[in-house]
């Protein structure tokens, strides 16, 4: 075979290569617009593709090195031809080359989990990679997890970034005290980092299903929307506590009396404000049987219910932990935080519009920055949708139309959580773990409003851990999901202001 054969050849193969990616990229492409798994007929064209891949990728190979020496050799036979006749010939073989030079493309390859696929299941592949039960594929299983932990290394950051440009968010400035230059503008979604791609495979510890991790960064958000708002940031490894500087007394300027008078002097006092690391964690147990024996995919069930109640359980903890008993300590509880009361006992929203007013004057005149989110219960927020005026026009309309006697604009999309509208103080957000069992009437809500771009909520990855010893005498497994956080809402306790009193009762409509 000469040159020109070989690479004749290696253009038929980059052809027969990219048919057979495309068979493979069909399949799937068809199964994720249905929302379900491949057939078995399916897989078994996934299958053939994929050896036929393997193959021509194989013989790809063995011919580059023929193409190699063939090239050494008719360059050692040019360098002793003409010059002309031997440029002219290295033309043609460039232009060959670039002709019939075989290409692989990259498509989407399947990943080891999927959400519809019940013939694979993670839990089912973490109990048996142990070797302590009596099931069969263990080494099968472990390589399924390992290359399911190479996939997640790539996949998460890809996936972070999608879902971040996908939620956008409001703008805020983040400046270090004493830093010149420019201000660094972030937006909510890119605030979003929990350093999901951290994984530790040994000790039994493994990282969700890609698809877990993608409902809990994507479709829980309505279940820690304002843990979301606040500047998330990847928990330190190797760490029980965050310490931040702060500058409870700062130094002072003054007119110079006259001439060679003495000039003011200040000392500056300083403090730091202290993170505790917490962990939030939660278990199930399972029947060994139901590992070895269900037909139905129920990663989906045990997974996605703990992992859903955990995003819950972080949101409670930055709005209302106690700062005891294992907690952080919650925006609730900043000492000092500014309470603006508002007592009525027959509350409408044109009385409770002055006190959000308030709220948001009390962060600009102490803060010197304005409120950035106006976080509320949804009932409070659909108690002031509900609002109309003497002429029973709506006091809370649509944003882009912006009447007159609008208090507040709701944005155009519906939502029951979330940003659901703007007011001149900030953004309205509704989370519906903020309590409603406040006050003496154990009934009341409240509403937050705050600059969260200065709230820090560290958290580190979302574990799991499978335990086979703790239930070994009944045939159970024990799967665990459990992470680190630490949250500082209290660096400066002016950021916040909550309206909070008997005017926020459970509304009536």
């Amino acid at each position: 075979m000469n040159l020109s054969e070989l690479r004749a050849r290696l253009a038929q193969l980059a052809e027969l290569r990219a048919a057979a990616q495309q068979r493979v990229d069909d399949i799937y492409q068809a199964s994720a617009s249905e929302s379900r798994a491949q057939t078995d007929d399916e897989r078994a064209v996934i299958t053939a593709a994929r050896a036929e891949a393997a193959s021509i990728d194989a013989e790809v190979e063995d011919l580059r090195g023929v193409e190699q020496r063939l090239q050494q050799a008719q360059d050692a036979a040019d360098d002793q031809a003409p010059a002309g006749v031997a440029a002219d010939e290295q033309r043609q073989a460039d232009a060959a080359e670039s002709r019939t030079r075989a290409t692989v493309r990259v498509g989407r390859e399947p990943r080891t989990y999927e959400r519809w696929d019940t013939r694979t299941s993670y839990l089912r592949d973490a109990a048996a990679a142990s070797g302590r039960f009596d099931m069969t594929g263990a080494r099968e299983a472990r390589e399924r997890l390992e290359r399911h932990a190479a996939e997640a290394r790539v996949e998460l950051p890809r996936l972070e970034a999608r879902l971040a440009a996908a939620r956008g968010g409001y703008q805020h400035e983040i400046r270090a005290e004493g830093e010149r230059g420019p201000t660094e503008i972030r937006y909510q979604g890119d605030r979003e980092r929990r350093d999901l791609d951290r994984l530790d495979t040994s000790g039994g510890e493994f990282v969700p299903p890609l698809w877990l991790i993608e409902d809990y960064i994507g479709l829980s958000r309505a279940s820690r929307v304002m843990a979301d708002l606040c500047n998330g940031m990847p928990l330190p490894p190797g760490t029980d506590s965050i310490n931040i500087p702060k500058v409870s007394t700062g130094t002072a300027t003054a007119i110079q009396t006259a001439d060679n008078a003495a000039v003011a002097e200040t000392d500056a006092v300083t403090a730091s404000v202290q993170a505790n690391v917490k962990t939030i964690a939660g278990q199930q147990d399972v029947a060994l049987q139901l590992l070895e024996q269900s037909p139905i995919s129920f990663d989906q069930v045990i997974f996605a219910d703990l992992i859903e109640d955990h995003a819950v359980r972080t949101d409670v903890q930055v709005i209302s932990g106690s700062n005891a008993s294992g907690q952080v300590r919650g925006i609730e509880n900043i000492a000092s935080v500014d309470v603006t009361a508002y007592t009525d006992a027959t509350p409408t929203v044109p009385e409770l519009y002055p006190k959000i007013a308030d709220s948001a004057n009390v962060i600009a005149t102490t803060r010197y920055r304005p409120p950035e989110a106006i976080v509320m219960h949804p009932r409070r927020w659909y108690w002031m949708l509900s609002a109309v005026d003497s002429s029973n026009r709506p006091l809370v309309v649509l944003e882009a139309q912006g009447p007159q006697n609008a208090l507040a604009g709701v944005t155009m999309a519906p939502s029951a959580e979330g940003r659901v509208g703007v007011t001149p103080f900030g953004a309205v957000y509704t989370d519906a773990n903020i309590p409603t069992n406040l006050g003496a009437g154990t009934n009341e809500d409240e509403i937050i409003v705050t600059r969260p771009s200065e709230l820090y909520l560290w958290e580190g990855p979302i574990r799991t851990r499978v335990l086979e010893e703790v239930g070994s005498g009944n045939l159970t497994v024990r799967f665990q999901v459990y992470n680190y956080l630490a949250f500082m809402p209290d660096r400066r306790a002016e950021n916040t202001s909550l309206v909070q009193g008997t005017g926020l009762v459970a509304p009536t409509f």
